[in-house]
C-alpha cells in the first residue's frame, strides 16, 4: 500500500489542480467559519448570535462536522479528476505496462481515497480544537461529542468513496463531475423526500450520501429538535452501518468495473 501512495503521489504533486482544490478546502473552511463566528451572518435577536454559539466545546465538532460536508464536495471534485485523468492520459495503461495490476491501479485510487479521508479529519479536529479552545477558553468539555469527528471520517469516506466510483464508470471528468453533482444535489435530495413521503417513514434517510449526512445534521436544527422534544426516527448507529454499507458496495463494484472493463 505505502509502495502504491508513493507512485501516486509522484503523479500528483505537481499537478496544479491538486493543490488549487486541496487548498480552497484548507482556506475557505476555517475563513469561511471564523467570518460566520465573527458575526458576518447572524442567526437570533438583540445581541444573541446562535450561529457563532456553536463554536465552542462540544457543540464546535458537530458544526464543523456539518460545514465539513459542504466542502468536502471539493475533495471529491479532485479524486474524480485525478482518477479520469489516469484514462484520459491513459496512464493507467503504462501502470499495467510497468508491472502493475488491474487490482493493484484500483487499489492505489482506494488508497488515495483512505489517505484523503484520513489528512481530512485529521484538519477538522485541529481547526475545530483551536475555535473550540478560543470561544471557551480552556479544555472543558473538549471530548464531549467528539464521536462527530468519527462520524466526520465515514462521511468524507463515502462522499470520496462515491466520487471514486462514479469515475471509475464513466472515465471523462466533466461527465463524472456532472453526474455526481446532480445526484447529489438534486436526485437523492428529491428521491429521499419522495421516498420518506410516500411511506410515510423516513427509509429515504438511508440512501447512499444521505445516510451519512444524517449523521451530521446542522447543529441547531438538532438543538432546536431536541428542545421541541422530537426525537430522531433512527439512532445513529443505524446510519453508521448503512454509511459503511454503501462504502463497502462502492468499493466492490468499482473493483469489478475494473477488472473485467477493457482498459
Amino acid at each position: 500500500m505505502k509502495s502504491l501512495l508513493a507512485v501516486e503521489w509522484l503523479k500528483i504533486r505537481r499537478y496544479k489542480t491538486f493543490w488549487v482544490l486541496i487548498g480552497l478546502f484548507a482556506f475557505l473552511l476555517p475563513f469561511w467559519n471564523f467570518q460566520i463566528m465573527n458575526g458576518v451572518i447572524k442567526m437570533g435577536n438583540g445581541q444573541v448570535n446562535l450561529l457563532s454559539q456553536a463554536y465552542g466545546f462540544p457543540a464546535v465538532w458537530s458544526n464543523f462536522g456539518w460545514w465539513g460536508s459542504i466542502f468536502v464536495l471539493f475533495l471529491t471534485i479532485l479524486v474524480i479528476t485525478l482518477t479520469c485523468n489516469e484514462y484520459t492520459f491513459r496512464t493507467h495503461r503504462q501502470n499495467v505496462i510497468d508491472g502493475w495490476s488491474r487490482l493493484s491501479f484500483f487499489h492505489a485510487k482506494v488508497a488515495l481515497v483512505l489517505t484523503l479521508s484520513i489528512a481530512t479529519t485529521l484538519f477538522i479536529f485541529l481547526v475545530g480544537a483551536i475555535f473550540g479552545l478560543s470561544v471557551s477558553g480552556s479544555l472543558s468539555g473538549m471530548f464531549d461529542g467528539i464521536r462527530a469527528i468519527g462520524y466526520f471520517f465515514l462521511l468524507v469516506l463515502n462522499y470520496l468513496g462515491a466520487g471514486l466510483f462514479i469515475a471509475l464508470w464513466i472515465r471523462k471528468s466533466g461527465l463524472a463531475i456532472a453526474i455526481f453533482m446532480l445526484y447529489s444535489m438534486i436526485i437523492e435530495v428529491a428521491a429521499s423526500a419522495t421516498i420518506n413521503y410516500t411511506t410515510k417513514t423516513k427509509i429515504g434517510n438511508f440512501l447512499p450520501l444521505q445516510s451519512s449526512d444524517e449523521l451530521l445534521p446542522f447543529p441547531l436544527m438538532r438543538m432546536a429538535g431536541t428542545m421541541m422534544g422530537n426525537t430522531q426516527p433512527y439512532p445513529d448507529y443505524a446510519y453508521v452501518i448503512a454509511s459503511i454499507l454503501w462504502i463497502a458496495v462502492y468499493y466492490f463494484v468499482a473493483r469489478r468495473i475494473v477488472l473485467n472493463r477493457d482498459m
